[in-house]
């Protein structure tokens, strides 16, 4: 029985002690713990030895430069296979024609296309061509009615270049069914690639199907260049091969979670250096407009390959002794301050969690030993009193002379738990504050990489090209549409017409013919913002126009007329949206179009249509706007100021087209701590360490106050009124922890003391 009563004390103790897991020590074990972990951090990630020759920056604008082509090289491929299709389309719905005619159309009206030809399906037998000779033969005629047939595809010419082409059926009661056929090649329409930067398109094998920027060996001069000719070559192989076997990741495995902008696989790679200069490249694969959403361009599996020679920086930023020194620091701060927790919070804690066990058993032979101060101080003279309550002394007699000095019962230690905790996290604000707010501070000295500036001007001088083809584009499906609606149309087949227009091509709001006299007489769309020209159809001096100067949101409208019809015309107004969809790109920033007034059109952010650019933006528009020879080249510039660094650059409309007399300029800017600098990533690791410090330091203290520190004051109180005389309040512990079993023991002494009042007045009763 003895036995059976050992192990029930036993298994009390343990579930006891298992309880105390929850009390003052896992804030303290914790926040040693993280303190430990951050100066590794620090040590680590503020004091490297080295650091990359190559910033990540760099490297990042290469990704986002072969994201560019690849978006600019899928719409390019769509865009001419709609193209093809909707002509002959349109010329299917209409009078046959001879083929002759078809192509010449088609030449008058696209110029996109290196070789036409149209061919007899049946016999095979080639009706008429137009350009460069199309390789029919490599088309088997013959499966065009199976699934897919009619899709685009790559052929090899015999000299070892390839081709796209692109098919379209043209078809017409009691003849031979007809198809059109199109040949391009792959290069990339209105990429700015600048002077030293090569690209290529890659198959899926990792074969080059074309390059552009790598000059062949036979075409420079001395041996020097030579070599650097085949050095260059070889390395766009070897990056070709990688990117091609990378590219076939699903593009959610391939992409770091979180990161976003490019519907597809893209990354970056480092080759080689010589004599100081670095190749990298960036390299991104065919994508659709929307994740997971393909088209015919992505169906035909490229990639493309940009690569450039970056010279590298043998400097460094930061060695490592600031990150040691930081370290150190941190470990010496952070012991102080784990150090005074558990000396003067644990310790005295744990010393009076066992004092109140042992008066609890009955133990009062030896004095309480009492805490210095604090809570913990108040506690033990309360015990101290009531042990001598135990002993039998009245409680005013126990209040004169607790064994604890001369300090008086009810007397408050002035430095409570409390400001011990404000003490500790003082001392880690002191390693905490500096590195949040004063060291390793990027200022307006930062070096930012040339090649970066340089990106950022031939990335937003593609955009305004892709821009400004987009809306020519727009133009030549007009000019198309008016040319086939013709003078013999009726206004119920025009709207059939112009609904197909509109729904092929995403980039019209509204799309109307409006007589000579301002009447629209066919629409498909919404309603027209407004007529050009007037309600009395005047002339429109420009074939791409703003039919309006204010507003929220402005109405560019193209127009084409009709022959044969008297001064009617095809009017098509594009989707703002549309415009504003052709900006959005990753790692430019900010992205605006502006006009010829330098009033915003669009941007890829909110923006007020028609507002005004900041001053020294509008100044670098007027600077790039000023023609060196044919055209006004693009700029770009790195601003200083108090306000810190900030890249910017413009790029006015070049070439052709309806869309160059808009005169419109793109113009992007972005603050330069965004992006991957060397400078700027010293100071975001600082600022990270030091937040991490903060957030230690209040998590763990502050799990203190409110777990151990806050029950203790109010234990204090309860202890003291106690030892007071107060016998009627019922004390409860709120946690199973250390202070839960003192204020379990204190409400055991409570009861013992009320058991002792009843024996000692249960005699005095009967004497009455």
């Amino acid at each position: 029985m003895a036995a059976s009563s050992s192990k029930r004390r036993h298994k009390v103790r343990r579930r006891a002690d298992m309880s105390l897991l929850g009390g003052i020590r896992p804030p303290i074990a914790v926040l040693s713990a993280l303190l430990l972990s951050l100066a590794g951090i620090t040590a680590l990630g503020l004091g490297r030895a080295s650091q990359d020759s190559v910033p990540e920056a760099v490297l990042t604008s290469q990704q986002h430069f072969a994201e560019d082509g690849a978006i600019t090289m899928r719409a390019s491929i769509d865009e001419s296979v709609t193209d093809l299709t909707r002509t002959a389309g349109l010329f299917s719905a209409g009078d046959p024609v001879s083929p002759d005619a078809v192509l010449d159309k088609i030449g008058s009206v696209y110029q996109k296309w290196t070789g036409t030809a149209v061919v007899e399906i049946e016999s095979g037998r080639m009706l008429a061509a137009r350009g460069e000779n199309v390789p029919v033969t490599a088309v088997d005629t013959g499966r065009l009615a199976e699934k897919d047939g009619l899709s685009p595809r790559i052929v090899r010419l015999q000299n070892g270049e390839s081709r796209l082409l692109a098919f379209a059926l043209l078809s017409w009661p009691d003849r031979p069914q007809q198809l059109l056929m199109a040949s391009n090649s792959l290069r990339f329409p209105g990429i700015s690639k600048g002077q030293f930067r090569s690209i290529a398109v890659v198959d899926t094998t990792g074969h080059i199907l074309s390059r552009d920027g790598v000059a062949e060996p036979e075409q420079v001069k001395t041996a020097k260049q030579r070599a650097d000719a085949k050095r260059s070559a070889k390395q766009l192989d070897s990056f070709a091969a990688t990117a091609a076997n990378k590219t076939k990741q699903h593009p959610l495995k391939a992409k770091e979670p979180g990161s976003g902008g490019f519907p597809g696989v893209s990354g970056s790679l480092r080759g080689n250096s010589v004599r100081g200069d670095r190749a990298v490249a960036g390299y991104a694969a065919l994508a659709g407009p929307q994740p997971g959403e393909g088209t015919l361009a992505t169906s035909l599996g490229l990639t493309v390959v940009a690569m450039v020679d970056v010279a590298e920086d043998p400097t460094r930023v930061a060695g490592p002794f600031f990150g040691l020194v930081s370290a150190a620091a941190l470990l010496l701060i952070g012991a102080l301050a784990v150090a005074l927790l558990l000396g003067t919070v644990q310790r005295p804690l744990l010393k009076l969690f066992l004092e109140s066990r042992r008066l609890t058993r009955g133990d009062l032979t030896r004095p309480v030993s009492v805490p210095r101060f604090g809570e913990t101080a108040r506690i033990g003279r309360a015990l101290e009193r009531l042990r001598r309550q135990l002993l039998g002394e009245p409680a005013d007699e126990a209040a004169g002379n607790t064994g604890s000095g001369p300090s008086r019962p009810g007397r408050r230690s002035r430095l409570g738990s409390r400001a011990l905790i404000v003490i500790s996290g003082v001392l880690l604000l002191a390693w905490s504050a500096p590195m949040l707010l004063l060291f390793n501070r990027a200022d307006s000295t930062v070096a930012v990489p040339e090649q970066v500036v340089s990106d950022q001007r031939e990335r937003t001088h593609t955009i305004s090209d892709r821009v400004r083809r987009a809306l020519n584009e727009g133009h030549a499906d007009l000019v198309s549409v008016a040319s086939l609606i013709g003078n013999r149309t009726s206004p119920d087949d025009m709207e059939k017409v112009l609904e197909r227009t509109r729904t092929e091509h995403q980039r019209y709001r509204s799309i109307y013919v409006r007589s000579a006299d301002g009447t629209v007489q066919a629409r498909a769309g919404e309603k027209p913002h407004a007529l050009p020209g007037g309600s009395k159809g005047k002339p429109l001096s420009q074939p791409i126009t703003v039919l309006n100067e204010s507003g929220k949101e402005p109405s560019v409208a193209g127009y084409a007329e009709i022959p044969g019809r008297n001064g009617a015309m095809v009017i098509g107004e594009f989707r703002i949206d549309f415009i504003n969809a052709l900006l959005k790109r990753p790692g430019l920033g900010q992205v605006r179009v502006v006009d010829s007034e330098h009033r915003v059109i669009g941007g890829n952010t909110g923006y007020l249509a028609f507002d005004s650019l900041p001053e020294r933006l509008d100044e670098l528009v007027s600077g790039t706007n000023q023609r060196v020879g044919m055209n006004a080249p693009a700029g770009a510039v790195v601003y200083r100021d108090g306000d810190g660094v900030q890249v910017a650059a413009a790029s006015p409309f070049a070439g052709g087209g309806a869309a160059k007399q808009l005169r419109w300029t793109v113009v992007s800017w972005q603050p330069a701590s965004g992006l991957a600098i060397p400078e700027y990533n010293l100071q975001n690791r600082t600022v990270l360490a030091g937040l991490l410090g903060v957030t230690a330091a209040v998590a763990c203290l502050g799990w203190l106050y409110i777990v151990v520190v806050r029950p203790l004051r109010e234990l204090a109180g309860q202890a003291e009124s106690l030892a007071d005389g107060d016998r009627r309040t019922v004390l409860f512990p709120h946690h199973h922890d250390e202070v839960g079993a003192v204020t379990r023991s204190l409400e055991i002494v409570r009861q013992q003391l009320q058991e002792q009042r009843k024996r000692d007045s249960a005699p005095l009763v009967g004497r009455n």
